[in-house]
């Protein structure tokens, strides 16, 4: 065999050892990768947490031995294992899904806390939707406690994320699939600044000129007399969609190379809060994020026309940037599991569930 058929044929094996050892060592913590390198808080159920579903019909199927491993004592071996998906959806989506998720494992699946945290591996927003539209599969999850990992050739079924982009909605007409999107709940897209920036309140009219560099100092929106330092996101990532379709509407933005790109909502978050002349910049996010999967005490959300992102606020829609995240499966999977489970999800037990896990529900 030659070196490079040998590197191809042993390169899976020592990487799923890797993994492996890793899963032994780490103790129930979640790969920090994909999502979850955008997670700076603990995701656990609160002392109110309630078992809300029973009989389930969406469980996992046959748990089989994958392989097994040198465990690193003499030649003692310990096996893993694999498990099909059954008529539970191979679920991916954006960060701030993954809660919601979680919930889900939780209920159906009855898994702890550390096992869901596992289990659920999203690739984030663009990710997401090409391994929906490419019916591609999301093989990063896994029961860490049993050492079980998820079917690997199983396609994605259905994704949690927020709004397409209009690349999205191209590259899955381009592949001859229509996307069937469903809001699943509600939340606020916001804007946020330094804690110590003098400035509450901007209007939409005061954010759309602030981004397309019609407005560059503060004093212009009632603040200090210093240059506003604007924040934005990668193409096609879940906030910058959002913030063309929802807050621009067609106005162009600054362009990437007279602004400050951030690959990352964590990112942008931090830079935001604790970068030099933190205090004179501006960046959007999603108020469930900041609340709940990335918190910094340097930051605070700015009103809108001075509205408030509230609950009450964004179901009514008051608040100007009100906004939802959606259920998304291909439309042939309406009958499929996708489908039945994204039927579940915007019933009133799946939202009593999506409720439990902090979101603004649609009733």
């Amino acid at each position: 065999m030659g070196i490079r058929k040998s590197i191809k044929y042993f390169l899976p094996i020592i990487l799923m050892a890797i993994l492996l050892i890793s899963c032994k060592e780490s103790k129930g913590e979640a790969d920090k990768t994909g999502s979850w390198s955008q997670i700076n808080q603990t995701i656990e159920r609160d002392e109110k947490w309630q078992k809300i579903v029973s009989g389930s019909p969406f469980k996992l199927g046959e748990r089989y031995v994958k392989g097994s491993w040198y465990t690193g004592k003499d030649d003692e071996k310990e096996d893993y294992y694999g498990i099909e998906y059954g008529t539970y959806p191979s679920l991916d989506g954006s960060t701030v899904a993954v809660p919601m998720a979680m919930e889900f494992a939780r209920q159906h699946l009855d898994l702890s806390d550390d096992d869901a945290k596992d289990f659920v591996f999203f690739n984030t927003t663009h990710q997401s939707y090409e391994n929906l539209i490419y019916s591609r599969p999301n093989s990063g999850g896994m029961i860490r406690s049993t050492t079980t990992f998820l079917d690997e050739n199983q396609p994605v079924d259905l994704i949690i994320a927020t709004e397409p982009s209009q690349e999205e909605l191209t590259l899955a007409k381009d592949n001859n699939v229509e996307l069937l999107t469903e809001p699943v709940c509600y939340d606020a897209f916001v804007f946020i600044t330094h804690k110590e920036n003098p400035v509450d309140s901007l209007s939409v009219e005061e954010i759309q000129k602030i981004y397309s560099g019609e407005i560059t100092n503060w004093k212009e929106v009632g603040g200090d007399n210093a240059k506003i330092i604007s924040y934005q996101r990668e193409e096609n990532s879940g906030s910058q969609t959002a913030m063309k379709n929802l807050v621009m509407k067609g106005i162009p933005m600054l362009p990437p190379e007279t602004t400050k790109v951030s690959i990352g909502m964590g990112a942008l978050i931090d830079a935001v809060a604790e970068y030099k002349n933190s205090r004179n910049s501006i960046g959007y996010t999603y108020k469930y994020y900041i609340d709940t999967l990335y918190k910094n005490e340097n930051i605070k959300i700015l009103n809108i026309e001075g509205i408030s992102p509230s609950p009450d606020n964004m179901r009514n829609s008051t608040y100007p940037f009100s906004t939802c995240y959606y259920g998304v499966i291909r439309k042939s999977d309406k009958d499929n599991t996708g489908g039945r489970f994204l039927q579940w999800m915007i019933s009133e037990e799946g939202q009593k569930c999506i409720a439990q896990a902090g979101y603004i529900t649609l009733k």
